[in-house]
């Protein structure tokens, strides 16, 4: 049988015991720290009656125990989820029931938090994972549990009401993976990295620390996202790697220390996740350097296209979403599933060769979202232009349907960015009093700045249908846990 994700990871710090791994405040941990560690973890948690098959629920933050529970668990077998800190305790506790969690495992500083958590849901054994745990365990090798067909990981997008969304990847999804190692070829560099870590670690910037630590590279973790900490930071620890949403790299684009701070060290800025504005990009580009690389993708189809270094130096391209991977196949289709050409735009659909395995104990979700010939309907909306460029105009559910048509988002988000006084700006759909629908923004500004204007400015420029009936001004955006706008916090404020 291959060997297991974890296994792979687990042998790769094995060669690097001496080389430093993990860096979080004070604490420096080398590759032999963490692989002693998550042994040791592994042997306490199968003495709790984690097993094959079975499913543990990780409270934390980005702390290194955070990392150790997860590839402890992965190790005797067991899946793990680590719900977005954004949700709400009772949201949380309904993820603990959904997955039949067989044991919580609480990364230090967070018992309180889970207390919280399990008011909300049915009892189950906790687990601090810390040094007391461990303290005089062995740290011999532990056997892998792991077996294909077993779920590895679940990411949760939500559980606020009704079930919990959860996306789903087995054992045999990584194996997949790590037998591609090509497949983002060019992304990062050649020799081992040292990555910040700015968001949490439960999202995309994880898989990244896993490939970086498997690589013999180092992962510098933040607690969250604080613009002058992160420069810091990558001045301090010489940071190559980084991965942001583009609404984290606004905010590091208007902090005053960034032309203060040396960035020389950065070879790769990932981003991607959410719309980006394409003159704040060029920007980016000009004050930072030529690093950056969009990646889109989504977390139900893997990778789909990227945008390499070189092709931010064309503004044109910045309007684009990159190059279709070589692996992936892409399709625009119509409502029916018909192929769309010419370039016209439709829902994008996908052949990743990383898709999730599934949705969470939702397989009528999965099948209107994956075919029986492995295409995942993902959402977006979009189109390639003459030149094999993809084009992302909005996901499906950010249409606002007004009288007369549908308004897509992002672009009357482009257009609010192009007034001088806006520095970001948010478009979404909120109820009117006579239950229909109707456009509202909320919008980062410089100084003063009139919303009866902003709203004629997108009138003018993409139609009376797409001006917003209210225009907030904000003094700055609600993210979620990931980093991303957080249109439901604004949807409540208009309402």
């Amino acid at each position: 049988m291959p060997r297991a994700d974890v296994e792979t990871h687990l042998q790769a710090f094995s060669e690097h015991r001496e080389d430093l791994a993990l860096v979080h405040r004070d604490r420096r941990l080398s590759f032999g720290d963490l692989a002693d560690a998550v042994h040791r973890t592994a042997r306490v948690l199968a003495g709790r009656g984690l097993a094959p098959g079975d499913l543990a629920v990780i409270i934390g933050g980005n702390e290194p125990e955070v990392i150790v529970a997860r590839y402890a668990a992965n190790l005797l077998g067991a899946g793990v989820t680590q719900p977005y800190a954004g949700l709400a305790e009772s949201a949380r506790g309904r993820i603990v029931d959904d997955v039949d969690a067989a044991l919580v495992l609480v990364a230090p500083g967070h018992t309180a938090e889970a207390d919280a958590v399990l008011a909300h849901a049915r009892p189950v054994p906790t687990v601090v994972v810390d040094d007391a745990l461990v303290a005089g365990v062995d740290a011999s090798p532990v056997a892998c549990g792991a077996r294909p067909g077993d779920v590895e990981q679940i990411r949760h997008t939500g559980g606020t009401t009704g079930h919990p969304k959860g996306i789903t990847y087995t054992f045999g999804h990584h194996l997949r993976m790590t037998e591609e190692p090509g497949r983002f070829a060019g992304m990062f560099g050649d020799s081992p990295g040292r990555q910040l870590v700015c968001t949490t670690i439960a999202h995309a910037a994880g898989g990244i620390a896993d490939r970086t630590l498997a690589g013999g590279g180092t992962v510098v973790l933040l607690d969250g996202f604080d613009p002058a900490e992160v420069l810091a930071t990558i001045e301090r620890e010489r940071i190559t790697d980084l991965w942001l949403l583009p609404p984290l790299l606004h905010r590091l684009l208007d902090h005053a220390d960034l032309d203060r701070r040396d960035l020389t060290s950065l070879r790769t800025v990932v981003y991607g996740g959410a719309p980006a504005v394409p003159s704040r990009l060029a920007e980016a580009v000009r004050r930072i350097g030529r690093v950056f690389v969009q990646f889109y993708g989504q977390t139900e189809a893997g990778g789909i296209s990227i945008l390499s270094r070189e092709e931010h130096d064309d503004p044109e391209l910045l309007l684009t979403v990159g190059r279709v991977l070589p692996t992936t196949e892409l399709a625009v289709c119509d409502e029916d599933g018909a192929r769309l050409r010419d370039g016209r735009p439709g829902e994008l659909w996908v052949r990743t060769g990383m898709a999730m395995d599934g949705y969470w104990k939702q397989p009528e979700l999965t099948a209107r979202t994956i075919t029986p010939d492995g295409w995942v309907r993902t959402g977006d909306v979009g189109f390639l232009d003459d030149r094999g460029y993809l084009h992302v105009v909005d996901r499906l559910g950010d249409v606002v349907v007004v009288v007369g048509g549908h308004v897509h988002t992002s672009e009357v988000e482009n257009v609010l960015v192009e007034h001088p006084a806006v520095r970001e700006a948010a478009v979404f759909g909120a109820p009117d009093a006579d239950g229909s629908e109707s456009v509202h923004a909320a919008v980062v500004a410089d100084g003063a700045v009139d919303a009866g204007e902003l709203a004629e400015h997108v009138a003018e420029h993409q139609g009376a249908m797409a001006a917003p009936r209210e225009v907030t001004v904000i003094e700055e955006m609600p993210l979620t846990d990931t980093g991303k706008v957080d249109k439901t916090a604004l949807r409540e404020r208009a309402s």
